[in-house]
């Protein structure tokens, strides 16, 4: 175990505060740090041994491929072969923004960042902390999310102090995320380029810019590709401590399978159900919580990883959550969803 320094940016000296943690990096360690989407666990980009801290500290399989997060649009050259007329067009709408762009690498990056791909993905963040740590470090800066390997994403300061306390160098704590859910990532070497991870800049928006794209089937379905080219493609993720299952059907069938599981639990178990706020009622016993109304997909998904690790405090063995029809708004939600249970269904 390592000692951790922690900064509040709510109440510390914020130019103090992200001046010392970009030292941090400029001198190879590791910096938790605040994005728009969830918090992430940043080092150097361009040194594979503190590359190499973040995969210790997370826990994470060295062929998961992380991300690389910039503060202007003049350091993406160092970084990448080529940028296509569709990225810059992508760039120049949503860039500061929650999506990820893949590109064509440049010998500069280590093969530690790429999983030894000969591509990399690249973000440029909306968050200004975020913004400031970058340019305060100097270089751009890897970062996954900053959470142990397959646990639900971080939303909240506390959230990376369960997680990464004593196993990182530094944490810049700020308030909660405001996407709450990972980059949109995309695919920009295929033909057409490709959504491999949905997030909070949909499918339409996108294609609003580009024209039509392919959607990654592993976004809803357990699929494995050859290659791994983002993050979030291979790897259980997102997963809270209970067994996690999802119910289909109509609000009514989705409240009957769920009450009847419960049920059907032993006296020791504690059972959650993870509702909106329109299904609520239905439900009899367990932890309860809502992950906010139908009516608004970017909330619940904001919602998603907040309450799945509320479950975690509370104890729960068994979570029931109530499965989401797949639309445009809500196809982010439903990949987080599918893969914290596992893909599996009642």
């Amino acid at each position: 175990m390592m000692e951790t320094a922690l900064y509040d940016l709510n109440q510390d000296d914020v130019a103090q505060s992200i001046a010392r943690c970009g030292q941090i990096i400029r001198d190879g360690g590791t910096v938790v740090f605040p994005t728009e989407t969830v918090y992430g666990l940043g080092a150097n980009a361009f040194d594979p041994a503190a590359i190499a801290k973040i995969f210790e500290a997370k826990g994470r399989p060295a062929d998961n491929p992380l991300i690389v997060h910039i503060a202007d649009w003049d350091q993406i050259s160092e970084l990448v072969a080529e940028v296509p007329e569709k990225a810059r067009q992508l760039a120049e709408a949503y860039w500061p923004g929650p999506m990820t762009m893949i590109l064509r690498r440049s010998a500069a990056v280590p093969d530690a960042v790429t999983a030894g791909l000969g591509t990399v993905g690249i973000r440029f963040p909306s968050n200004p902390y975020a913004r400031q740590l970058i340019v305060a470090s100097g270089v751009p800066i890897a970062a996954p999310s900053a959470n142990i390997s397959g646990r639900p994403s971080p939303t909240r300061g506390r959230h990376v102090l369960e997680d990464m306390l004593e196993k990182v160098d530094a944490i810049l704590v700020a308030d909660e995320s405001d996407v709450g859910l990972e980059s949109t990532v995309i695919d920009m070497t295929s033909i057409p380029p490709t959504v491999l991870r949905p997030g909070g800049i949909t499918v339409a928006d996108i294609e609003r810019v580009i024209g039509p794209v392919a959607v990654s089937p592993n976004t809803t379905r357990p699929v494995i590709p050859e290659e791994v080219r983002s993050p979030g493609m291979k790897y259980r993720h997102y997963a809270p401590h209970g067994r996690m299952v999802i119910a289909r059907g109509s609000d009514g069938e989705k409240a009957a399978k769920i009450n009847a599981a419960i049920d059907g639990l032993k006296a020791q178990d504690k059972p959650a159900v993870l509702a909106t706020d329109e299904t609520l009622g239905h439900y009899r016993r367990g932890m309860i919580l809502s992950l906010g109304s139908q009516t608004d997909p970017a909330a619940m998904g904001h919602n998603l990883f907040d309450c799945l690790r509320a479950f975690d405090d509370l104890g729960a063995t068994h979570i029931f959550a109530e499965d989401v029809p797949v639309g445009n708004d809500t196809l982010a939600l439903i990949n987080r969803l599918y893969k914290a249970a596992g893909y599996t269904f009642i």
